[in-house]
């Protein structure tokens, strides 16, 4: 996923100018109703409100979604598993011998991806449409958090968007010097091995001396003053409006249909 293909003209919508704690809030809010259920009704009903939210807000959650493509394939892929798994309940629906396939293992199936898919979709969004330096100011100024802990976070915020540039200048650089002609799925996973143990390096050294240079700045030292404060608008209540009605919506639909089940249940 090319994130900086999606942040110009998501940081400019509605969600791009709320406030960076509001939409931290609201998707811990999203996060924890999903946590707590275990059904597919209620996994369901909140990822079809987050993508009802988004479209309101202005943006486009199939293009989210596509440009997210592992995200999407590692929830079909535990959802799959876990039908498969599961233990069977319910008129069984496809028999493969050594295991089968049933309603209720569907459901758990159902459940799984639907619920991977409503967790990451919150967090995409507000990594996606969020400044590192808003959320920065948001966590030290109103949730006073300890300013190296938030400094820490930003500075590593603002590393991911190189390490992403870096991962495409490594294979670039492989494909070069002829190492990334790995033919077929072991030297596909070869190739990716060796480009991500090279990343990982260059990620740590870059990280040593970053930490060494902020230390030698004082960036750790004593109480520090802040340029910009964090403000807050209708935009902030009107998302953070959304969202809860989004987490409550998911656990009332499948209560009145009778089918909700918290995750230790």
């Amino acid at each position: 996923m090319s994130a900086a293909a999606i942040a110009p003209s998501a940081r400019t919508s509605l969600l791009g100018r709320t406030n960076a704690v509001v939409k931290l809030a609201g998707a811990l809010l999203l996060t924890v109703v999903l946590l707590l259920s275990a059904d597919p009704v209620t996994s369901g009903t909140v990822l079809l409100g987050e993508v009802l939210l988004l479209a309101l807000a202005g943006q486009r959650p199939l293009a989210l979604l596509r440009r997210a493509w592992p995200v999407v394939v590692a929830a079909l892929v535990s959802g799959w598993g876990t039908a498969l798994l599961a233990e069977d309940s319910g008129p069984v629906l496809l028999d493969l011998g050594v295991t089968g396939i049933s309603s209720g293992s569907v459901a758990a199936g159902a459940a799984i991806a639907l619920r991977g898919l409503a967790l990451a979709l919150p967090g995409l969004m507000l990594v996606l449409t969020t400044d590192p330096t808003d959320l920065a100011d948001g966590l030290a100024q109103t949730l006073r958090l300890p300013a190296r802990f938030v400094l820490a976070s930003l500075a590593a915020l603002r590393l991911v968007g190189v390490m992403v540039s870096e991962w495409a200048t490594l294979a670039m650089a492989r494909r070069a010097r002829g190492a990334g002609s790995g033919h077929g799925p072991v030297g596909a996973l070869r190739e990716f091995g060796g480009q991500a143990f090279t990343l990982l390096v260059q990620s740590l050294r870059r990280a040593t001396r970053l930490s060494v240079t902020m230390e030698a700045r004082g960036f750790g030292a004593g109480p520090r003053t802040w340029a910009r404060v964090p403000g807050y608008s209708w935009r902030d209540a009107a998302v953070l409006t959304g969202c809860a009605a989004a987490a409550a919506a998911g656990p009332a639909v499948s209560v009145l249909l009778g089918t909700h089940r918290f995750i230790w249940a």
